[in-house]
Formats: C-alpha cells, sequence, structure tokens
C-alpha cells in the first residue's frame, strides 16, 4: 500500500463527479451546498465558501455536503449528524469510508442510510480514482425506497437504535 498518498493532506478537496450528484439530485433535489468554491459547487444558487464558513451557517432543506477531507472533516460530520436530526433536513454527505475513526462511530452509525460504493469513486479533476474507499451517509428521513443509487453499491440502514 502507498501510505504516502493514502495519509497525504496535500489536497483535502474531492470534487463530487456530476454523474453520481446528478443521480442523488434527481431523488433528492438538494437547496443548499453546505462547503464548496464557486468553481465546485453542486447547488449554484444556493452554497456557502469557506470564508462564509458553513459550519456556523444555517442549514436546511436538502442539503449536500462534500467537506474537505483533512483534520477538520470531524467538525463537518458532527455539525451534519446534528442538522439532520432538525425537522425538513436531511443532509447527504459524500465521505472517505473510514470506519477506523472515531467521528465514523461517534456519528456515521447513527446515520439514517449509508452506501458504501463498489469500487472507488474517479473524483472531479483527477485522472485516477480516489486512493481510498468512499461512502455516502444520509442524516434525516433516508433515502426513497425506490432509490436508483443501490446501482453503486450496498446501502445499509443505521440509526440510533443499534
Amino acid at each position: 500500500m502507498n501510505k504516502e498518498v493514502m495519509f497525504s493532506s496535500k489536497s483535502s478537496d474531492w470534487s463530487t463527479p456530476w454523474e453520481l450528484f446528478n443521480d442523488i439530485d434527481e431523488e433528492l433535489c438538494f437547496t443548499l451546498d453546505v462547503c464548496a468554491t464557486k468553481e465546485n459547487t453542486k447547488v449554484p444558487e444556493n452554497y456557502y465558501t469557506e470564508r462564509q464558513n458553513g459550519l456556523v451557517k444555517p442549514w436546511s432543506g436538502n442539503c449536500w455536503m462534500n467537506p474537505p477531507y483533512g483534520r477538520q472533516i470531524k467538525h463537518w460530520v458532527k455539525r451534519a449528524y446534528y442538522q439532520g436530526q432538525k425537522a425538513n433536513t436531511n443532509v447527504v454527505c459524500l465521505l472517505p469510508a473510514r470506519t477506523d475513526t472515531r467521528w465514523f462511530h461517534d456519528y456515521c452509525w447513527k446515520a439514517d442510510a449509508i452506501l458504501f460504493f463498489k469500487g472507488r469513486i474517479k473524483f472531479g479533476g483527477h485522472k485516477n480514482s480516489a486512493p481510498f474507499p468512499s461512502c455516502l451517509v444520509l442524516f434525516g428521513s433516508g433515502f426513497p425506497e425506490d432509490t436508483k443509487l443501490d446501482k453503486y453499491g450496498k446501502i445499509i440502514l443505521c440509526g440510533e437504535q443499534r
């Protein structure tokens, strides 16, 4: 294994692939991108930049989150979990599937659903697939029962009851 790449912090930005986002958006109709740049936002009519700091801004509706993948990811996941507890708010997070981390155990296993991808995602702007596995974590009311997202991998239901 190439640990240099796996644990590198050279870049924490992994732009969401448009095809994947469009398939999710078709089912959930996102109203807010909580951490984006003008260049990579998936909800151009409503998004928060790093300068606006989505960690302190209000979240509501169907929120998309592809956070920076550095050390600060735990703060984004924690915020997504708590925002997803609010009425009329769903948060879908594209995350590295780091099931061995504290933040994954503290928050992701309490999600309504997690989709673990088959294979590795090829993020926007990258020639090769990511050097790590990824997952979609949904905090809120869950994926629609007749979801087409299962073509990407295995969806498991989680929740506080576990």
